[in-house]
């Protein structure tokens, strides 16, 4: 339930504003309690009720669907207020959700005073302004004095209005799906229309074109770019495709948390830092709904909000980020490092941290290739999420990402089907994890069970699984597949210049042999980190050997930039 009362006398719903209507700024409470979520609106209502509407939830799910239709509308919400311990919800979930909507809003968990460490916590996870312990009686010195500070921290803010840009495209399109996951994990507001809609009928038209050819993006000056490539898109929504310089102290190709640790580390010392990426920043962990093993978020933090503070922090110390670009080339040019890019152009640095990640592997059964991007997805693609609602979904692997991709769509599909080649789950994934999965009703995990074949013409609609132990097979229905079978490095490109183990993972440090350093040309031995080209390092998963976390590949990423220093060092 929602309501928006507006005076103490007669409590009466408010009207909803109309689109270009001055509207006050909105203070939205949720709580489960009726009593207490009508106590709160009272006292909030008393004091803020003349300059701000006041909006009241009994569910976080009802104050999202409450928001979402107040952004359409433009309304802007100054401050929300949050009750800890709600079914179904709780309050740090939905603030995680809420700042998804409304970024700018002054965030409060109410709690009970046995709940203080979870808002405390909260402040990491939720970028928390404040906790309020229930009761707050007198309300003029426990409630009143913090909701005065963060409006008017809020007012103090410079708040420019989003603009997004509109995005038409069918569900079962695959360059559709693809841009809406480039647009999403590159942090680009954009409003998503099925080409099957009215409007998004409308747009089509507008554009000139009709739903054979989609997607259509239409920037917010009105520019209508169909069926465009992501550096057309990357170039058209402000993304930076092109280098500033020619010469750098340091590049770092790949932008996943390896990449981006260097990229902060490097450019927060004073290096000439550019971070080259192929798609977008956060590499396979940006993608995954909950990083819960990171340390210093006991609730976990997700790989998006994560990979948006670390591109943030890099910015803020100086650090340029190019997207839409691949490295193709590595070449010695004497003291300088060059690197080729896949438009043709090259950079030069004084020196290099790969920290290209990898690639999920394919899965080699019929007809996974035809429905690629329409219903089948490697890795989280957690745009398609909320299609999965009410339906019947598989995910394909037993290693974390898998497990943290089945945890996440269980709150919305219907069931979620583990497909583990292994015997069980214990021998890859973490136990926190297989903890959680188990508590879990609408997750079912089959071991020793395989993807035999994959049915559907335009998309996805059934999938044929074979028993390895008896070798049977059963056809099921399926709307989604997501894939999580192992990865490969991004390494063909390094041929002939970086030495890589039979796998294609990068060598370096302890793990170089004396072949290796045959034509190593200084009189030290390479540092820790550093491959057989001096002035090369190789950080995260792309390394041989490494730890394939998200904490060690940042890690690597500041070690290395401090090899990176002693190798810069006058000789």
């Amino acid at each position: 339930m929602v309501t928006e009362p507006t005076t103490a006398a007669d409590g009466a719903a408010q009207a909803p504003s109309q689109p270009g209507q001055e509207t006050r700024p909105v203070i939205v409470t949720v709580d489960d309690d009726p009593q207490v979520s009508r106590a709160v609106a009272r006292d909030l209502r008393r004091r803020y009720g003349e300059n701000n509407r006041i909006v009241r939830a009994e569910s976080g799910q009802d104050a999202l669907d409450a928001m979402r239709q107040m952004k359409l509308r433009g309304d802007q919400v100054a401050v929300i207020l949050a009750d800890y311990r709600m079914p179904g919800m709780n309050g740090l979930e939905f603030l995680e959700r809420a700042m998804d909507v409304y970024p700018f809003a002054k965030r409060v968990l109410l709690t009970a005073y046995a709940d203080t460490n979870a808002a405390i916590d909260a402040i990491n996870i939720v970028d928390l302004d404040y906790y309020l312990l229930k009761p707050w009686d007198p309300p003029e010195e426990k409630l009143y004095p913090p909701v005065d500070e963060l409006l008017g921290a809020w007012r103090r803010e410079e708040r420019k209005p989003v603009r997004e840009a509109k995005l038409v495209g069918h569900r079962w399109s695959a360059p559709s799906s693809q841009l809406r996951d480039f647009l999403a994990r590159n942090q680009v507001p954009y409003h998503w229309y099925s080409s099957d809609e009215p409007e998004g009928q409308r747009l089509l038209e507008a554009a000139g074109t009709d739903g054979h050819h989609v997607p259509v993006l239409i920037t917010v000056d009105g520019e209508a770019l169909i069926m465009p490539s992501s550096a057309e898109v990357a170039a058209k929504v402000g993304l930076a495709t092109t280098p500033e310089r020619d010469f750098y102290d340091l590049v770092v190709i790949g932008g996943g948390p390896g990449g981006l640790g260097a990229a902060v580390y490097g450019a927060s010392e004073g290096l000439r830092t550019l971070l080259v990426e192929k798609f977008a920043t956060g590499g396979q962990a940006g993608q995954s709904s909950r990083i819960e093993n990171y340390l210093g978020f006991p609730e976990g933090v997700s790989g998006g909000q994560l990979t948006d503070r670390a591109r943030r922090q890099a910015v803020k110390f100086g650090a340029e980020l190019l997207t839409t670009r691949e490295a193709t080339g590595l070449e010695i040019n004497g003291p300088a490092r060059t690197v080729r890019l896949n438009d043709g152009s090259a950079i030069d640095a004084q020196a290099i941290i790969l920290a290209t990640g990898v690639a999920y592997r394919q899965l080699n059964a019929p007809g996974c290739d035809r429905v690629q991007n329409a219903g089948v997805f490697y890795g989280a693609a957690l745009t398609e999420a909320e299609g999965c609602k009410d339906q019947d979904v598989y995910v394909v692997g037993g290693a974390n990402s898998a497990g943290q991709a089945a945890v996440y769509l269980s709150r919305y599909a219907r069931s979620v089907t583990m497909l583990v080649r292994a015997g069980s789950l214990e021998q890859s994934m973490s136990y926190y994890l297989i903890q959680q999965i188990a508590g879990i009703d609408q997750i079912t995990v089959r071991t020793c069970t395989e993807v035999a074949e994959v049915l559907g013409d335009s998309h996805l609609e059934r999938l044929e699984l074979r028993d390895l132990n008896s070798g049977s097979l059963e056809t099921v229905d399926a709307s989604q597949l997501f894939i999580f079978i192992g990865a490969a490095p991004r390494t063909s490109w390094l041929d002939g210049v970086v030495a890589r183990d039979e796998r294609g993972f990068v060598l370096a440090g302890l793990d170089l042999t004396e072949d290796h350093l045959a034509e190593w040309p200084l009189d030290r031995q390479p540092f820790h980190l550093e491959t057989n080209v001096p002035g090369v390092f190789a950080v995260g998963d792309v390394r041989a050997e490494s730890a394939k976390r998200v904490a060690s590949a940042v890690g690597e990423g500041a070690m290395a930039v401090m090899f990176v220093h002693r190798y810069l060092e006058p000789k």
